[in-house]
């Protein structure tokens, strides 16, 4: 209970009421497939955590968008609420340490957790020339995949990079990048996109926590609850383009086809996310609700199988 109560009023303290703390929860229950009943059970994986599992998030080739996406976000104060069930032992990009400082804090770390750590891993893998496309502290990513990678409980990989390969993976390739699961034989839960929603990536880690497993997956890896549907099916510009009053508002079908964006090469029919429900920006919209044709960054080899994206396919 002492612990719930230091939980809300920590949430209090930076700006998140228990309303919206709350809300949040309804949005994640709803989101992971799970019935209203689960919504006290998911904010208590919050407010007061059974365990918080030892995290090693690592860098490989990427732009570190992913990590940037989850940690500057407002709602669903994900970031906030990503620190208070996950214990963060070794992130680039948040950790104080730099240098062999953070080369020791890795090493230790997985020496440490052997066997009980969760691995999420940012960014492709280069496999040629023995991985030398790709180094950190003068060892390859390939090396680093291989030493920690193998020794966790399960690999995570968040972002299109890490998961297919994405924008390194594209022709012509020089440095023979690959998702992660391809390059050390493992198999990974893929969280898609360039860069994911970060509500796919909570919802995951909650359903671990709260279930004691991982989310059911598609044929590619990824979670059926954020990757079962696709763009197209979900889209209200399509179900707008597909009611006769929207017609009748547009004057004809014609007019009322433009509002579609598919002819100006929208890739939702081919791609499956949920971005029109879970959206960006805290909530308030994504990329077809803005305008912008949907380009596909969730599927795999997006950057060579729908290009020129402005064209129809």
């Amino acid at each position: 209970m002492d612990q719930e109560k230091q939980f809300y009023e920590r949430m209090e303290s930076k700006g998140v009421s228990r309303r919206d703390f709350m809300k949040f929860c309804t949005f994640l229950t709803a989101t992971m497939g799970l019935s209203s009943s689960f919504v006290p059970k998911v904010a208590e994986v919050f407010a007061a955590p059974a365990q918080r599992p030892p995290v090693i998030w690592l860098h490989f080739a990427e732009c570190t968008g992913c990590s940037e996406a989850i940690l500057r976000s407002q709602y669903p104060f994900v970031d906030e609420l990503v620190l208070e069930i996950l214990s963060v032992e070794y992130h680039e990009t948040i950790m104080a340490a730099a240098g062999q400082q953070a080369e020791d804090q890795l090493h230790a770390a997985v020496k440490k957790y052997d066997g009980k750590f969760i691995c999420v891993v940012e960014g492709a893998i280069a496999t040629k020339f023995n991985g030398g496309w790709g180094k950190i502290g003068g060892r390859t990513f390939l090396d680093i995949g291989k030493e920690v990678c193998t020794k966790a409980a399960g690999v995570i990989c968040i972002g299109s990079c890490s998961s297919f390969g994405n924008i390194q993976a594209a022709a012509p390739n020089p440095g023979g990048y690959v998702s992660v699961g391809e390059a050390l034989g493992l198999k990974t839960v893929n969280i898609a996109g360039c860069p994911p929603n970060p509500v796919n990536f909570v919802g995951t880690v909650v359903n671990y926590l709260l279930l004691g497993k991982l989310p059911a997956l598609d044929d590619l890896g990824r979670p059926l609850f954020a990757y079962g549907k696709s763009i197209h099916d979900q889209c209200p510009r399509r179900s707008h383009f597909e009611n006769d009053e929207f017609v009748e508002e547009f004057g004809s079908e014609e007019a009322a086809e433009g509002y579609c964006l598919y002819k100006v090469g929208c890739r939702g029919p081919e791609t499956y996310n949920n971005c029109p429900i879970a959206k960006f920006n805290a909530g308030t919209s994504w990329p077809v609700q803005a305008g912008h044709p949907c380009i596909g960054c969730s599927e795999p080899e997006f950057w060579d199988k729908f290009t020129p994206f402005y064209e129809e396919l």
